[in-house]
């Protein structure tokens, strides 16, 4: 299951994951990001234990898609050792979402 992260605990569940974390960037308005949300709930459950996957409402917390220079949404960024090592904007087919995470982590 995805877990909300917000920019107070954004360092904690993710910098210092002992895991790779992919990071979704979202907002309750945005169409594209609820298309994506039901396959990063089943990849969340597929991959756990190899990855964590949060969910960041870019409205509620702005500080952290800021820092990362996020403009447009959904933004996605995979973090592996506190770093970012991927990123990837706009929806995707779960298929996609999948072999992009896989081929990161």
């Amino acid at each position: 299951m995805t877990t909300a992260v917000t920019d107070a605990t954004f360092d904690q569940e993710v910098r210092k994951s002992d895991i790779p974390v992919v990071v979704d960037f979202w907002a309750e308005w945005c169409g594209p990001c609820r298309q994506i949300g039901p396959s990063l709930e089943e990849l969340s459950k597929e991959l756990a234990g190899k990855v964590k996957i949060v969910k960041v409402n870019v409205d509620e917390n702005p500080d952290s898609p800021a820092m990362l220079g996020v403009r447009g949404i959904p933004a996605l960024f995979l973090f592996k050792d506190g770093q970012v090592v991927s990123n990837k904007v706009g929806a995707a087919p779960k298929a996609a979402l999948q072999s992009w995470i896989e081929s990161s982590i």
